[in-house]
């Protein structure tokens, strides 16, 4: 009897390891190292809640609305429903299904007419319950792959999150932005509007010439000309706060902040490392699950190659008296060439799966090294134009004092004016890019993916 089931329990044991094939992937050589940079960053982790890092409350109410209330978080949270009751139905085929049968029969008359020509009749009701067995892994193998769906689409969800954080945060920025560059703009335009009259006054004095009072009026008709695109640019980021948190553009007015300079932050960026970035980005996890999904849909195939076991069994009323039936079923497809192709393309998926999971990886270490490359050179480039602004100012007071002491030439003020005013707006627009930088550098860190806001 032994040696009789021996060779179906090798079948057994073997069938199972090849209805679950084991996973194995490692990160590319280096993938988990320090980050190459000059920036000024920290190794500190990156923590969940990054934009906090700007001690704005501000900016905190808005990135709490946008999580709450954020049409692609809804996709993506109705998208992982749908997942996770597809395993709750893939782990309930693994156990015995049940249900109530019933049935009505009635025999015919007999061709004579007498007593017994009338009919009769039957009543069945039972109680039934199957199960497949599952002895080679098959449905294991599908749980397998429904459990690892769901994980994909929890990370794709947190991989919304991160971009509806980062653009809510950006938003922000190029909002308060637009509000800082507007006031330098306005308050250069004054100035200018300042110095175009009194180099009138000279003029009508006969002290100078018309082409000072044009150059000075082109002046500053160039400084007013650079606010209406401000404004718009102003306008445009209340309309994205607005469809961030799944509300028309014409109801931005109502989320305007208060901000009037680009938001810092407190301290120095935190950015982790290669091994705490790996573990972070949704998408490189998201990956990391669509490859265990088709290596365990290879077992769904290989499963395909044995047989499938199903016992299946009846109590009740059964042809007018209580009865139980049990009835086992073997059903066996042989493995023909469209099963073992089934095998390859499984296979092939998992292969494609792998170089996914690899260019995720990839791409996720380009964009952190791109990001602190932009954010180092930017705060340089900030410095240096914060340098060339006092400069400027340092400029136009000596002109000044030249020109009123007439030992320099209405233009030479003119000029010093147009450097300042340059200079100023420069600045401001490289604030705002540092800012900008950071929020870029937030986003490729995959930051702010745990935060536990579920949309209206």
């Amino acid at each position: 009897m032994n040696r009789t089931l021996a060779p179906l329990a090798a079948l057994f044991l073997a069938s199972c390891m090849a209805a679950t094939p084991s996973l194995q992937r490692a990160a590319p050589p280096g993938a988990t190292r320090s980050f190459a940079t000059q920036a000024p960053a920290s190794v500190e982790p990156v923590p969940d809640d990054w934009w906090r890092l700007y001690d704005d409350p501000a900016l905190d109410r808005l990135v709490e609305a946008s999580l709450a209330a954020n049409a692609d978080l809804r996709v993506a949270y109705a998208n992982l429903d749908g997942a996770r009751a597809a395993l709750r139905q893939a782990r309930a085929a693994r156990l015995p299904q049940a249900g109530l049968e019933s049935g009505l029969t009635v025999d015919g008359t007999r061709a004579q007419p007498s007593a017994n020509a009338v009919p009769s009749t039957d009543w069945d009701i039972a109680a039934t319950a199957s199960w497949d067995v599952d002895l080679f892994g098959r449905l294991r193998a599908a749980a397998h792959a429904a459990r690892a769906d769901a994980a994909a689409l929890e990370a794709a969800r947190d991989s919304v999150r991160v971009a509806v954080v980062a653009d809510t945060v950006l938003a922000y920025v190029d909002f308060c932005g637009a509000n800082h560059a507007i006031a330098v703009a306005r308050d250069v335009a004054r100035a200018q509007e300042t110095l175009v009259h009194q180099i009138q006054a000279q003029f009508d004095a006969g002290e100078i010439s018309p082409l000072e009072v044009s150059q000075a009026a082109a002046l500053a008709a160039q400084s007013r000309a650079a606010i209406p695109l401000l404004d718009a640019q102003r306008a445009n980021a209340l309309f994205r706060l607005a469809t961030l948190q799944g509300r028309p553009a014409g109801n931005a007015g109502q989320l305007a902040p208060s901000c009037t300079s680009v938001p810092r932050l407190r301290g120095i960026a935190p950015i982790g490392d290669g091994k705490a970035l790996l573990r972070r980005r949704p998408d490189i996890r998201e990956a990391e699950h669509k490859l265990a999904a088709v290596t365990a849909r290879i077992g769904v195939a290989r499963a395909d190659l044995y047989p499938r076991v199903n016992i299946g069994g009846a109590f009740g009323l059964l042809t007018g008296v209580f009865n139980a039936t049990a009835t086992p079923l073997v059903s066996w497809s042989f493995p023909t060439g469209p099963a073992r192709a089934k095998i390859e393309q499984a296979r092939a998926a998992e292969r494609g799966a792998l170089a996914n999971w690899d260019m995720a990886v990839l791409k996720a270490l380009r964009e952190v090294e791109t990001a602190l490359a932009y954010y180092d050179a930017e705060m340089r480039r900030s410095h240096d134009l914060g340098i060339a602004a006092d400069e400027s100012r340092a400029y136009v007071r000596r002109v000044a004092a030249r020109v009123r002491l007439g030992a320099a030439a209405g233009l030479l003020q003119t000029d010093a004016e147009r450097s300042l005013a340059t200079a100023r707006l420069q600045q401001a627009q490289a604030e705002l890019s540092v800012a900008q930088a950071q929020v870029t550098l937030f986003r490729a860190l995959g930051g702010g993916w745990r935060t536990s806001v579920t949309p209206r």
